[in-house]
């Protein structure tokens, strides 16, 4: 059985599908490695995006050894033994490292002198920012390149590729299932096409549905009818409209959308929408959320369906979602404030609500401002209504 992805890994920057905001021929990246001055890098993103491709690349185009490993299974012997290999040789070697938030702060210490004269040269790949998992030293050493999800045109790009170098015939229908529900994952949707090919050349809706009932969209892929559906749904709610969300849930789970994406969504909902009017409302999206994950379909739709219609009949506010905007966009203008001597850390000044009844005057802010407004609704009017006895 062919591998799809051996076949169809590009070797070249100008085959590389997608990533045109790193593998452009004007990017920074592509000026770099032309002037043979590739700095040490880390590349995060979604699965299948490109990062171990993009490496092997790099490292062709500079004509270096490739050597590959895994923080999670690394050993440092194993990075030793290369360095001596090449201590006094006129070529270095690109070294690269996957999941590379994983490294131990022992793995990261042998790196780091090696980076320091570029006696190697370091490529990571993580699906997780490594900035806040790589040392101060390590980040000072090197740059971040950030990978985004492959569109669905990149992805029908390379589905057109694998189905005319192996003569598949895929429909309209199918082809579109393929690259939605693969959300932007260039590997899963051709790990799928690899699958599904076996013994046959043309490829049905329901081959690949048979692989792979449900989408693995998780909201990151490109806007398409998945989007507008979930999109639809979220209004629907936020109108108070049962019969019209509970229309759109159904097409999304007819349409194979993970459950745990809609209950994820649901969540979001429960706070932005609802908020402090019903706090029970989240609590309740996050068991619905557990549940899917635990549960799967066809049961999890009830869960989902539950969750739908007690969120469109909560009485709804944004306040909280207010509130944190206006925070965050007072900070962003420059308003970060001293915090006033007598809430630091061990201040003698500071007063101990309890020893006050509960409550007791003092300055948390050393500027008065105004974030939080609890509107008259539901659950939230007595919040507000609360916290206006307690300050008496």
């Amino acid at each position: 059985m062919a591998d799809f992805t051996y076949l169809l890994r590009p070797k070249l920057f100008e085959d590389f599908v997608g990533q045109q905001h790193i593998v452009s021929e004007d990017s920074p990246l592509r000026h770099l490695v032309k002037n043979a001055q590739m700095p040490h890098a880390f590349f995060y993103g979604p699965p299948g995006c490109g990062k171990t491709t993009l490496a092997r690349i790099i490292a062709t185009a500079l004509d270096f050894p490739f050597y590959e490993f895994n923080a999670t299974s690394l050993k440092v012997e194993q990075l030793r033994k290369i360095f001596a290999q090449y201590e006094n040789a006129l070529q270095k070697p690109l070294i690269f490292i996957d999941e590379v938030h994983r490294l131990a702060k022992n793995q990261q210490e042998v790196l780091l002198p090696v980076m320091e004269t570029n006696a190697v040269l370091v490529i990571g790949a993580s699906t997780e920012n490594p900035y806040f998992s790589l040392t101060a030293a390590m980040r000072s050493r090197s740059m971040l390149f950030e990978l985004k999800a492959h569109s669905d045109e990149d992805l029908h790009a390379l589905a057109k590729r694998a189905c005319d170098k192996e003569d598949l015939v895929l429909d309209e229908e199918a082809l579109r299932y393929l690259v939605i529900s693969s959300n932007g994952d260039a590997r899963a949707m051709l790990k799928l096409l690899e699958f599904v090919s076996v013994g046959k050349k043309e490829i049905r809706l329901e081959d690949l549905k048979a692989l792979r009932p449900h989408s693995l969209n998780d909201g990151t892929g490109e806007a398409s009818v998945h989007y507008d559906l979930i999109s639809a749904m979220i209004k629907s709610i936020r109108g108070s409209d049962p019969d019209a969300a509970v229309y759109y849930l159904a097409r999304l789970i007819e349409g194979g959308e993970n459950p745990a994406f809609i209950a994820r969504r649901l969540v979001i909902l429960a706070s932005e929408d609802i908020g402090n009017a019903n706090p029970q409302a989240l609590t309740l999206c996050t068991s619905a959320m557990t549940s899917v994950a635990q549960i799967g379909y066809p049961e999890s739709r009830i869960i989902l369906s539950q969750a739908v219609i007690y969120l469109c009949a909560s009485p709804k506010s944004n306040s909280a979602y207010l509130a944190i905007n206006r925070a965050q966009e007072a900070i962003r203008s420059g308003e970060v404030l001293p915090i006033p001597e007598n809430i630091q850390q061990h201040n003698k000044n500071y007063r101990y609500p309890h020893d006050f009844g509960g409550w007791v005057e003092q300055r948390y802010l050393s500027k008065e401002m105004k974030f939080v407004e609890f509107k008259p609704i539901g659950y939230e009017q007595k919040m507000g209504e609360w916290l206006k006895q307690i300050r008496r």
